[in-house]
């Protein structure tokens, strides 16, 4: 009797069966990688945006808090043998600095005040003993100076000198002085090209930042009315006619702050940008 001899053969993938497979591995595979990328460049924008507001947020805190130490330590604290340790006012002027006709604010281009501007300020203040011991007893005043780059710039500058007797606030605070300014907040456009306004005007997210397709100013002011009205409360000082609408009159400062992240967000290309408001209120009341 013979035995049926055992087949030893077994069943396996065909090559259609293999490639199928890898197709199908390939097609998993992509998908999980462009997700990855994309929750990576998500993660990167995000991210930026985050600095550029945290950055944003400390340089505002700081003007704020300039704006109200504004004119400290009042006239009254004037030391006859330490002149310079007193200011003469809440902000620095140019041109016509301690004059009694004064450079009138404008907006837009407007006024005839080189500084303040839409995008220029002086402050005029002193670093207190209390909280400064390093300048004791006799703190000088500062000017404290923030100014927008250039025409078009787009980094925030801060500088601060001493105040010098008789001195114009815009030529002390110039590197032709010797004054150093510092980078304070970067990337701020809100003296953007136009094209580039037009840009952000088009983009959905950002609709209202730039009414009317024009710049947004840095500083807007509001002035007390002592001479023409002094029962009335602060108004917009270009609103006011001379001799009212005048830097010695400033009450409070409305600060805008428009800062776009350094790159576009990586998934849609769109630009990102950050808006803050402050305002800062001169609270000296022998000022």
């Amino acid at each position: 009797m013979k035995r049926k001899p055992v087949s030893l053969q077994q069943g396996g993938f065909t090559l259609i069966e293999m490639l199928a497979a890898l197709g199908i591995f390939l097609l998993v595979s992509g998908a999980a990688f462009t997700l990855l990328t994309s929750s990576q460049q998500r993660f990167r924008s995000e991210a930026e945006v985050l600095n550029s507001f945290q950055e944003a947020r400390l340089g505002l805190d700081q003007m704020v808090r300039d704006i109200d130490d504004a004119g400290y330590p009042p006239k009254s604290f004037l030391d006859a043998n330490h002149p310079l340790v007193s200011t003469s006012f809440p902000f620095g002027w140019s041109p016509n600095y301690t004059i009694p006709a004064p450079c009138q604010i404008g907006t837009a281009g407007g006024g005839t005040c080189i500084s303040p501007t839409d995008f220029d300020i002086i402050v005029e203040t002193n670093p207190d003993p209390n909280r400064d011991p390093g300048c004791a007893p006799y703190c000088f005043a500062q000017w404290i100076r923030y100014s927008l780059g250039g025409p078009n710039g787009t980094t925030l500058m801060r500088t601060v000198v001493d105040k010098l007797a008789s001195a114009d606030p815009v030529v002390n605070t110039s590197p032709t002085s010797g004054a150093q300014a510092v980078p304070f907040v970067q990337n701020v456009v809100n003296n953007s090209p136009t094209l580039q306004i037009g840009q952000f005007q088009l983009d959905t997210a950002y609709p209202t930042v730039f009414p009317a397709g024009a710049p947004v100013p840095i500083f807007q002011y509001t002035c007390d009315t002592p001479i023409s009205a002094p029962q009335n409360p602060p108004q917009p000082c270009p609103l006011l006619g001379a001799p009212d609408n005048s830097p010695a009159n400033v009450r409070d400062v409305s600060i805008t702050l428009i800062v776009a992240a350094p790159l576009p967000d990586g998934a849609t290309g769109r630009p990102q940008l950050v808006q803050l408001l402050g305002r800062g209120r001169r609270v000296n009341p022998s000022q």
